[in-house]
């Protein structure tokens, strides 16, 4: 028998914008019934929310997060052994970067099995393209430190890697600590940094701002609870 294949099925970033998902990808997953999600609630929402006609009740959800082992990825990729197709969904944008759905990609690539990348949106390069900042050598850093010196350690060093190799350094923050990051941003780094805030990409809210830090400290913005891509870039 025929292995199957692994599909990597982008979902949305921003609030029900289903328009951004592409024909192919919603052609895809009604060819499939068994998904790998980072959170279930999410995945079902959003095949729900692309009104395509499926009984989500008859679709097999089970979870990849960060604290799946290799064994428990040994056995979510069995059915595929069996000739059936597999899509793997994160919580939000493209499973595999920054997100737990590279396990299942690595395994499938160990075992021989085809991978098939979808296009869709990701808030990561999607906050690069509209920066204006240097997209031929960038580096996405993830979560910054919490602590405060720790932070501004950090900041400071970001600031001095974009610097010494004319790098686009890109992290984000927990939503609901984005307003103390912008502060710290906007304290530590040197008033001619560049730096771009991108707030609810593709979403109706959506905010993309690109400014010299000194310009930031006039600027009046929440971004208190709303996804955010911060992006600096050193041009002196």
């Amino acid at each position: 028998m025929s292995k199957g294949q692994l599909y990597l099925i982008p979902t949305v970033i921003s609030e029900k914008q289903t328009e951004v998902i592409p024909e192919q990808v919603r052609q895809v997953i009604r060819q499939t019934d068994h998904f790998l999600v980072e959170n279930l609630r999410t995945a079902r929402r959003f095949i729900g929310s692309l009104k395509l006609g499926l009984t989500i009740e008859d679709l097999s959800f089970e979870v990849l997060d960060k604290n799946t082992s290799i064994m428990e990825v040994e056995k979510l990729m069995a059915v595929i052994f069996q000739g059936k197709n597999i899509g793997v969904l994160s919580e939000s944008g493209c499973p595999g970067i920054a997100d737990p759905g590279s396990a299942a990609v690595k395994y499938a690539h160990a075992h021989d099995i085809k991978v098939v990348p979808l296009v869709g949106p990701s808030s990561i390069f999607l906050s690069l393209m509209a920066s204006g900042f240097n997209g031929q050598n960038f580096t996405f850093h993830g979560y910054l430190p919490i602590d405060k010196k720790m932070l501004e350690s950090a900041i400071r060093n970001l600031e001095n890697e974009a610097k010494r190799n004319n790098q686009t350094q890109i992290f984000i923050e927990a939503p609901y600590r984005n307003n103390q990051l912008l502060e710290n941003l906007i304290k530590t780094c040197h008033p001619q940094t560049l730096l771009c805030v991108a707030k609810d990409i593709s979403g109706k809210n959506e905010y993309i701002k690109t400014a010299k830090i000194k310009d930031w400290k006039s600027t009046q913005i929440d971004l208190h609870k709303v996804p955010t891509v911060f992006l600096i870039y050193v041009p002196y």
